[in-house]
């Protein structure tokens, strides 16, 4: 392990695929925020789990990179790595851990008991993705207290997911929402390798899970008498079910590009599209999302109260796919509106910024190194019981549908349903940093 600077600390990034960042948005915060932090000095190592056949560099944008393995399971992957990761982790000395992902949180006792501060950046509900059975479910409720236990502190993306934390467990949480690159002078000279052109195409960018309604924005354009394709980015490890099902409801204006490697090529495909499609709805804060309205995109959204949270005006939302039907048609028959909320949605972006961002976790990181952190913390109870929680929590974090404004401004997000007086409360959450000049 090389030597300390003065002021710096030794970081370690836990729970995810690691870098070079290729998945997803847990992947693209570690090489945005690692890169920032080692670019500050500190000492960062980041754990990855090896490929066959992959490459294993031994550093990544001056983060240092661990490589461990992992049970090649849906429901053992991430668990299996991070237990590895730990047990190395208990080997060297470090100021401060940040895990990613609540079902990592079996392992914090050990982190705890080696005196090792640690943060769990807890995502979003993730026990109502439809990929989980009964037993998945399940678990993911019972790691959500066990990460509330035994963390010194929880980091959420999006509001939503901090008042969550605070009514089902009276949990104070960090709130630090993703970065949003700036993409709109990417150009378009790569489009032509996919046979697209500027403006002349829908766009959706997801994972295969039902969760993110790949199947219903895909219905609802086949219902649709849209002119312009629709290129759908993405595919998912584990769906192959649900893959098929998107695929046939596809018509012959769909096209499947799969997985997009080459970020050049994604950057292009979110700047010149005409609409960007998001149907993500439980993983709070996404980064897709954050992309595309750094690309200035046109954005018709689930309607869900993250997506509201980022999108506010700018955007035009969905449930069914008769709204997604309704949505394109009037897209294709207004571009001038398309170009307003475009702008509008790159003004926004300017609130999610990565230096920022970074900052946050670098205040964070030395809050946990100096043990600025309350000794002790919330039990883990859950202040609801029952399925009723589950249902309780759906009537907050969806937001019902409404009609749109007059004009093409969206009603602004509603508030949770107010909760008896006698609840327990807790403070902490930190508000999403005001919106800035936009940049250029």
């Amino acid at each position: 392990m090389p030597p300390r600077r003065s002021g710096a600390l030794r970081i370690a990034l836990v729970g995810t695929r690691g870098v070079p960042a290729r998945y997803g948005g847990f992947e693209t915060a570690v090489e945005e925020v690692g890169r920032r932090l080692a670019e500050a000095g500190h000492d960062v190592v980041v754990y990855c789990r090896t490929t066959t056949g992959g490459p294993r560099p031994a550093t990544h944008l001056g983060m240092r990179l661990v490589h461990l393995p992992a049970l090649r399971r849906r429901s053992l992957e991430t668990l299996s790595h991070t237990g590895l990761s730990v047990a190395h982790l208990l080997t060297r000395r470090v100021d401060a851990a940040i895990v990613f992902n609540a079902a990592n949180a079996p392992w914090l006792p050990l982190l705890r008991a080696a005196r090792i501060p640690v943060a769990t950046h807890v995502d979003g509900l993730e026990w109502k993705r439809a990929k989980w059975g009964g037993v998945g479910k399940r678990y993911y409720r019972v790691v959500e207290a066990l990460s509330v236990r035994w963390s010194d502190a929880l980091i959420a993306d999006a509001q939503g997911i901090a008042d969550y934390y605070r009514d089902e467990f009276a949990a104070p949480t960090q709130q630090i929402a993703y970065g949003a690159p700036k993409t709109d002078g990417a150009g378009s000279d790569r489009l032509a390798t996919v046979d697209l052109t500027p403006g002349g195409y829908h766009l959706v960018v997801a994972r295969f899970e039902p969760e993110n309604h790949v199947d219903v924005i895909v219905d609802g354009y086949r219902r649709s008498d849209a002119e312009l394709p629709l290129v759908v980015v993405g595919s998912a490890p584990y769906a192959d079910d649900y893959t098929r099902h998107v695929h046939a409801l596809a018509d012959d204006r769909v096209r499947f590009l799969g997985g997009v490697w080459d970020q050049q090529l994604l950057d292009q495909l979110y700047v010149n599209c005409a609409t960007y499609l998001h149907g993500h709805s439980v993983g709070g804060t996404n980064p897709s999302l954050l992309r595309a309205i750094g690309a200035g995109a046109a954005t018709i959204a689930y309607d869900v109260s993250f997506n509201r949270e980022v999108l506010e005006s700018s955007g035009r939302y969905f449930r069914t796919p008769e709204d997604v039907t309704t949505a394109l048609h009037e897209a294709e028959g207004d571009p001038e509106k398309l170009r307003r909320r475009g702008k509008r949605a790159r003004l926004l972006a300017a609130r999610y910024d990565w230096d920022h961002v970074a900052s946050r976790y670098e205040e964070l990181c030395r809050s946990l190194a100096a043990r600025a952190f309350p000794r002790s913390r919330p039990s883990g109870r859950r202040l609801r019981l029952g399925p009723a929680a589950g249902t309780r929590t759906e009537e907050w974090t969806q937001v019902r549908p409404a009609p749109q404004a007059q004009g093409d401004v969206a009603p602004q997000p509603r508030r949770a349903p107010a909760r008896p007086a006698t609840r327990p409360a807790a403070g902490g959450s930190a508000a999403v940093p005001p919106a800035r000049t936009a940049q250029s």
